[in-house]
């Protein structure tokens, strides 16, 4: 098993809470973190049918089986467990129940009305390249990376990209698309999720989304909030205190994983990479990910942000740092170094009228001190997120 960094943080949270709930997308590695981290537990999963229809039929009962806590894998699919999770939790003093599931919206909604206060929740994402560093795998040049995607089971199981995201996403559409709205054709918004891929780091825009999909943006909207209830897709929003310039509100389009995008787009091999259109945005996507797996993994839900004014002059990632103010991070997906990268961060610095942290993260391989900031190489992230 990698080791997952995620792992300290529930560690710490062990004594605190009497429920933890791990959220992430399918197969990210939750059921493998828990049941690693918390071995003295029963564990039960509510995938299966007969479990799940005892734990619905008869909730009290199932939940006595279980008199030390428990591992309750999957749990979105009986949300009326929670409210006598509740009950146990509030009269008894056990050891903890520890809730899986990959269902953002429903599991959060249902954490919100009935365990608020008793639940830690903290989410997994795919490996971070930390992560796979950590472990000893290493990747030839970044366009790997990208093709690669981080999904455990290209790692611990060898399963080729090619053959992984497409049965991943037979997988996510008949599973979990199902289980949170009705959508009775599955195949439009199989193919909605397609055009999601080809505006990846692109400013949103809803009504050409749903123009070019067929559908009324009111529809959009909706599968948009199912793509992002089920960690497929996030929305990076944008960054505008303290500016009198006119600014762009609108967020950018970002998916979770990098790999699931270039199977989306059909790219069947890493060559295609190396001239595709999208080379750039991909990389952004692949960095950007990164921070946000970073910040999860601590324990924290803040997503970074992006900063743009109307004249198209941008930030592609800002990360907020407390009292210590924000760090500005160019994301440029080439290996030769050119003063263009920094020009961005100039611009921002004077319109600003103060110093920012500044870096520029890009495909090459040194990581070298700049007059305008730091060059980070994208094998060194930490070198940002770590400071």
């Amino acid at each position: 098993m990698i080791a997952r960094t995620l792992t300290a943080k529930l560690l710490d949270l062990i004594p605190k809470f009497p429920v933890i709930t791990v959220t992430g997308p399918r197969q990210s590695g939750k059921t493998t973190l828990v049941r690693a981290v918390f071995t003295d537990l029963p564990y039960v999963s509510l995938e299966e049918p007969d479990i799940r229809q005892f734990a619905l039929q008869d909730p009290r009962g199932f939940l006595a089986n279980f008199p030390q806590g428990a591992v309750l894998d999957e749990v979105q699919r009986t949300p009326e467990l929670f409210s006598y999770i509740q009950t146990v939790v509030d009269t008894e003093e056990r050891r903890p129940y520890i809730l899986t599931g990959s269902a953002n919206f429903l599991l959060l909604e249902q954490i919100s009305q009935s365990l608020a206060g008793r639940a830690a929740v903290l989410t997994l994402l795919p490996f971070s390249l930390m992560e796979l560093k950590q472990a000893g795998y290493s990747y030839d040049h970044p366009e790997s990376a990208m093709f690669n995607g981080q999904y455990p089971p290209i790692y611990d199981r060898q399963i080729p990209p090619t053959d992984f995201f497409p049965a991943y996403l037979q997988t996510y559409v008949e599973r979990d698309v199902r289980l949170l709205k009705n959508i009775t054709d599955l195949n439009a918004f199989v193919q909605f999720t397609q055009l999601c891929a080809g505006r990846v780091g692109q400013l949103l825009n809803l009504a050409s989304l749903a123009n070019d999909a067929g559908i009324s943006p009111n529809t959009a909207k909706a599968w948009l909030s199912v793509l992002e209830a089920s960690y497929v897709v996030y929305q990076l929003r944008p960054y505008h205190q303290n500016f009198n310039k006119r600014l762009i509100k609108s967020p950018k389009l970002y998916f979770y994983d990098v790999g699931l995008v270039c199977s989306l787009l059909g790219i069947r091999d890493v060559s295609q990479l190396q001239t595709h259109y999208l080379k750039g945005a991909l990389f952004k996507n692949l960095v950007v990910g990164e921070f946000i797996k970073q910040a999860y993994n601590r324990g924290e839900h803040a997503y970074p942000y992006f900063w743009q004014d109307s004249r198209g002059n941008e930030i592609d990632c800002l990360l907020a740092n407390g009292d210590a103010g924000i760090k500005l991070v160019e994301i440029k997906a080439g290996k030769t170094v050119t003063d263009s990268y920094f020009r961005n961060i100039r611009y921002w610095q004077n319109l600003a009228g103060k110093t920012a942290t500044a870096y520029v993260v890009y495909g090459g391989d040194r990581s070298l001190q700049m007059g305008d900031g730091q060059l980070v190489s994208w094998r060194e992230l930490e070198q940002i997120y770590m400071l």
